[in-house]
């Protein structure tokens, strides 16, 4: 499984992004994929997650700023970020699991990771 970040970068508070993740190399007909985050000094926190089904999960501290989806090959991830603030900077992860259910937030249950895209917001 290869999963491969971008567009990551930096942006004044209050500007937008949009993450993207390309997946190959995997099978699975029911999965989880997510966005992480981790910051210097903190630990990796889920930021959105969906599965196969299209369901969706945020962190609180997100909600009605981020939105997450993913195309119709289901190939390719997406993250949507919008009213950036200083606290979104960190190194964003793409994620996958094979997994059926409502996608958990918490990185511990995924298995295969990205190497990151760093998102920077200055105030």
């Amino acid at each position: 499984v290869q999963l491969v970040e971008s567009g990551g970068g930096s942006v004044q508070a209050g500007g937008s992004l949009r993450l993207s993740c390309s997946a190959s190399g995997y099978t699975y007909s029911e999965y989880w994929m997510g966005w992480f985050r981790q910051a210097p000094g903190k630990e990796r926190e889920g930021v959105a997650v969906i599965n196969s089904d299209g369901t969706t999960r945020y962190a609180d501290s997100v909600k009605g700023r981020f939105s997450i989806s993913q195309d119709n090959a289901k190939r390719n991830l997406y993250l949507q970020m919008n009213s950036l603030k200083p606290e979104d900077t960190a190194m964003y992860y793409c994620a996958l699991q094979s997994a059926s259910g409502v996608p958990d937030l918490r990185s511990r249950w995924y298995d295969e990771w990205g190497q990151g895209t760093q998102v920077t917001v200055s105030s």
